[in-house]
């Protein structure tokens, strides 16, 4: 199974390079892992929603143009889907039993995601209803994803 990252901006911290670089070298044994990272656009203070619906559709454009037909997509949404850990293990493991060979998983923006990326997205989760750094939701991301192979595989992971 080959497992896509698409998010938005740079990570700038070495702590948070650190962890992800962890949990990628973690999850080689489990999946492809490729982590895309787009462009985000600076939002000026004050900006208004049309402002704020324009950065969110031009960030949008760079996310869609690396999600290939077929694939399945997971958006990172406030309003969507909670599960635990068990229940995204589930889903991941539902997906690949059914033949989905390419997950495509996005992390928005400071703004979160265009209207046109969530139509595109099969599934909306939603880690929780506060926000978080988009920069540490990689981090837990990528943990979970590593936690649900164990789960999977039959392997101990920490409750």
């Amino acid at each position: 199974m080959k497992l896509t990252l698409v998010t938005v901006g740079k990570i700038k911290e070495k702590f948070y390079t650190d962890a992800i670089a962890e949990y990628s070298k973690r999850l080689s044994r489990y999946c492809r892992l490729e982590i895309l990272q787009v462009a985000d656009e600076k939002t000026p203070d004050g900006a208004s929603q049309a402002q704020e619906r324009q950065i969110r559709e031009r960030e949008g454009q760079r996310i869609l143009a690396h999600i290939r037909d077929g694939a399945y997509v997971i958006a990172l949404a406030i309003d969507g889907e909670m599960l635990d850990s068990e229940g995204l293990a589930k889903k991941i493991e539902g997906l690949k039993t059914g033949g989905q060979s390419q997950i495509v998983m996005i992390i928005g923006g400071s703004l979160g995601l265009s209207d046109e990326v969530l139509r595109r997205a099969d599934y909306r989760l939603s880690f929780s209803r506060m926000t978080f750094p988009h920069q540490l939701m990689r981090v837990i991301l990528l943990e979970q994803i590593y936690r649900s192979c164990r789960i999977i595989s039959g392997e101990p992971y920490h409750k």
